[in-house]
């Protein structure tokens, strides 16, 4: 009777929504496959879950950047293409003042080769030691540096550029903020210039090695970090939009912006908390990327923006824990798609994952557009 019934709803899936039927028989292959990976030896469990982690953590960074662009859309009702700009703006303006401090203000190294980040290999963050053990104060201090710059910047960009145009409607906005972020990138590589560099001393960083089964996975005191960070950030975010009074005007203008002014909430107050919001976690986001990752570049906002675009939508754009939840699905599969396809090709199949999935919930993971 159970087979029967398991039969039949099977049979009125396909018939309804063939596309998740699809789905659903390409997620238990793959999950065959891993299987029979694992039974070979061409992969071990400990591989698997160091994927996983690297995605997780990935997706915390997509996740929180996520967030201030979700906010953004979601108010102003503008996607910000200058958003993956004002990431690398703030992860350089953080490891300038990281730099500097552990640099001992020019003791280590010329305050400008400091201050320039390394510029043309003149002074390499290896050489300084830096890490969340060795340099606590110096990162905690680029932290905030890259918070604080980044709300300054978006402020700016505000009453500069989208204010005056803010009334024409959303391509004009989005036109706009594209020029801004080639304006931002192509600055950045002129004063920083485009050379990729290290920023944390290799190997230097305690890391956690958990025994799984076959092999030990490593979790480094900067995945750890990256976690406290993100989840607090997170966490906090959440707080405020359900328990503030902010929180509940935020809300409001993203279902009604006519509505809201109408009934005497400040609406120009709002938008600059959005873009105070939105620009700090966009800033602390890029420090603690480049933290995690160890490397810095001129154009290492551009290319996560893509993935954060993929993220926001996955969830629902406009949904802040849609981005979150976004963030995550994306980082993971991003990560883990290289257990059946070469590692060139795993950005791809995280956009192709969304594909699939809004074919068949076209409204995202969290429906509807809403901050909250």
């Amino acid at each position: 009777m159970e087979t029967a019934n398991i039969a039949q709803n099977g049979r009125r899936l396909v018939t309804k929504n063939p596309m998740a039927a699809f789905l659903i028989v390409v997620g238990v292959v793959l999950i065959i496959d891993v299987v029979r990976q694992l039974a070979t030896g061409d992969i071990t469990f400990a591989r698997i879950l160091s994927l996983v982690w690297d995605g997780l953590m990935r997706g915390l960074v997509i996740g929180l950047a996520g967030i201030g662009l979700s906010m953004t859309y979601s108010i102003l009702n503008f996607a910000n293409f200058a958003h993956g700009d004002y990431i690398t703006a703030g992860a350089f303006a953080g490891w300038a003042t990281t730099y500097l401090i552990a640099g001992r203000f020019g003791a280590e190294s010329s305050i400008g080769s400091l201050l320039l980040v390394g510029a043309g290999g003149s002074v390499f963050g290896g050489a300084l030691g830096i890490n969340v053990v060795s340099t606590p104060l110096a990162v905690v201090a680029g932290l905030i540096v890259a918070c604080g710059f980044t709300i300054a910047l978006a402020l700016l960009m505000d009453r500069f550029v989208f204010k005056p145009i803010r009334g024409s409607g959303g391509i004009p906005l989005l036109i706009t903020s594209i020029g801004a972020a080639f304006a931002i990138r192509y600055m950045l590589r002129f004063v920083f210039d485009p050379g990729t560099r290290g920023t944390t001393a290799a190997g230097a960083v305690p890391d956690i090695r958990p025994t799984i089964i076959d092999g030990s996975v490593v979790f480094t005191m900067h995945d750890l970090a990256l976690i406290v960070v993100a989840g607090g950030l997170m966490l906090g975010v959440h707080l405020l939009l359900q328990r503030t009074k902010l929180g509940k005007a935020m809300r409001a203008m993203s279902d009604d912006q006519s509505l809201s002014r109408i009934t005497g909430i400040p609406t120009e107050r709002v938008i600059r908390a959005t873009w105070i919001i939105g620009g700090g976690l966009t800033g602390v986001s890029g420090f603690m990327f480049v933290l995690w990752k160890g490397t810095l570049s001129w154009n290492d906002g551009w290319l996560l923006l893509l993935l954060i675009f993929a993220a926001v939508i996955l969830g629902g754009i406009g949904s802040v824990y849609g981005a979150i939840v976004g963030g995550l699905v994306i980082g993971i599969v991003a990560s883990t798609a290289v257990i059946w396809i070469p590692s060139g090709f795993a950005r791809a199949a995280a956009f192709f994952v969304m594909i699939l999935f809004l074919i068949v919930r076209p409204q995202g993971i969290f429906a509807g557009r809403s901050t909250a």
